[in-house]
């Protein structure tokens, strides 16, 4: 029934049997512990992108943990429009709950698979999926220090072969499985605190209650249902076990520590952007000719040329023109109109009419009248 699991799991131990079994030999025991083990490093390979993406998944559900606790707050009496408020939410920040579950929802059946083919492992089966008899009598007769890879302590209906049936005895069995137990049991409780300090980062995610429930039962009821369910279950399982939390651990290591670094540069880059465009300190604004404020200090007004170059008299004018006055036919003369109240500056007043102070005949300007009465 579901033999596509069933084959790919014995083929992919099947090879990692032969690749050992030409070093250590086909029969021993190390041979057949290292494919075991070398089976869950196969699988986490193929799996190491998606535990990627459940990270990062995971980074950003806990950052959108605020707006989703106001959309839950907004529509709490409507369910269909916070589903679609959520959803909403999920799709603007690229965030796929369901694809964190992707990892752990594959190895569920790579499990059943590896114990179902370690219960076809019985003296005198022909075969076992990709094992042949060969294959299967010689992990019937190997051993790890005197401990039955497919045996079990506690015998159920759904159990492997007996340990009589295979040769083993209880205390060789006891005396490797309990190490192995108790290793399992602490490897778990390592990886899930490990994954619960980094959810606690998160005030927000840490404040709903199944979380906490969670959190609780990953901590101390998984590593304990470890450890009591160690008898029940066969060796090469516990090899398993303690291979995929060992596993586990340094990938987490290796892509969190990844993943920081990525968010610390982002975090540089965009405060090094900020200060870019931020005014240096002691920066003064530049005005141009119009009144304008540019921001330069560097004498240059939107582009022109420098303020040094530029010839503007006391009303705003440029050359003596006025940047509203038409311009000047050839061969006419400047005209220089003063300001009103102005006092003329040395001589005759440029383009004075007749009558004030230059009067013909009579008046004349003060200075000449002195002049004539000397020469006189």
């Amino acid at each position: 029934m579901l033999n596509f699991i069933y084959y790919p799991v014995s083929f992919i131990m099947w090879v990692w049997h032969q690749a050992f079994g030409f070093v250590f030999g086909a029969n021993s025991g190390i041979s057949w512990v290292l494919a075991v083990i070398f089976l869950v490093f196969t699988l986490r390979a193929i799996l190491y992108k998606p535990f990627v993406g459940q990270v990062r998944s995971m980074r950003k559900m806990q950052e959108m943990a605020p707006e989703m606790q106001k959309l839950r707050k907004k529509y709490a009496n409507d369910k269909q429009k916070l589903s679609q408020e959520m959803q909403k939410l999920q799709s603007e920040n690229g965030a796929n709950p369901l694809g964190g579950c992707l990892p752990v929802l594959v190895q569920v059946p790579v499990f059943i698979g590896l114990f179902h083919v370690l219960r076809e492992f019985k003296p005198g089966q022909t075969e076992n999926y990709f094992f042949g008899a060969d294959e299967v009598r010689s992990f019937v007769d190997s051993d790890f220090f005197g401990a039955k890879l497919g045996a079990s302590v506690v015998n159920t209906q759904y159990s492997t072969t007996s340990l009589a049936d295979l040769g083993g005895n209880l205390t060789s069995q006891l005396i490797v499985m309990i190490p192995l137990m108790i290793l399992a049991g602490i490897f778990t409780h390592i990886t899930a605190r490990h994954s619960v300090a980094r959810q606690a980062a998160n005030p927000a995610t840490m404040a709903n209650s199944q979380t906490a429930i969670m959190q609780k039962l990953m901590l101390y009821v998984f590593p304990i249902g470890v450890v009591v369910g160690g008898p029940f279950l066969p060796l090469a399982i516990l090899f398993y076990w303690v291979s995929n939390n060992l596993w586990t651990l340094g990938q987490q290591y290796i892509v969190y520590k990844k993943i920081d670094a990525e968010e610390a540069e982002k975090k540089e880059q965009a405060t090094a952007q900020r200060n870019s465009l931020a005014p240096k300190p002691g920066q003064k604004p530049q005005r141009d000719v119009r009144g304008s404020t540019n921001g330069l200090t560097d004498g240059t007004t939107n582009g022109s040329a420098p303020a040094d170059e530029v010839d503007a008299d006391s009303n705003g004018s440029v050359d003596g023109e006025s940047p509203s006055a038409p311009a000047k036919k050839p061969g006419a003369k400047p005209v220089n109109k003063p300001k009103p109240g102005a006092k003329p500056v040395g001589g005759k007043p440029a383009n004075r009419p007749a009558g004030q102070g230059g009067r013909p005949g009579g008046g004349g300007n003060r200075t000449q009248a002195r002049k004539g009465k000397k020469r006189r």
